[in-house]
């Protein structure tokens, strides 16, 4: 996967520019955080953070640490002039 197909795939289970769409995985995972932490969705949990990315897309800095965590992305890829 790369960089740029976080977003779509996000997407793809939910997590949406317009919020989290019903019936989907993402809204799954959101009822559960909520059961789990007493009505609310914590900010900072993996639900918050996915909303995030899929409504807003990955910053520059998030970019980075995939590239610097050595996840499965392309050297050109983590070198593009996008990234830097």
């Amino acid at each position: 996967m790369t960089i740029g197909a976080v977003p779509p795939v996000l997407g793809a289970v939910g997590f949406t520019g317009t919020g989290i769409a019903a019936s989907s995985l993402a809204a799954k995972m959101m009822s559960l955080s909520a059961i789990a932490n007493g009505g609310r969705v914590a900010a900072g949990s993996l639900v918050a953070t996915l909303q995030s990315v899929g409504a807003a897309g990955l910053s520059l800095s998030s970019k980075f640490l995939l590239c610097s965590a050595g996840s499965a992305l392309t050297a050109s890829e983590c070198s593009s002039p996008s990234l830097l």
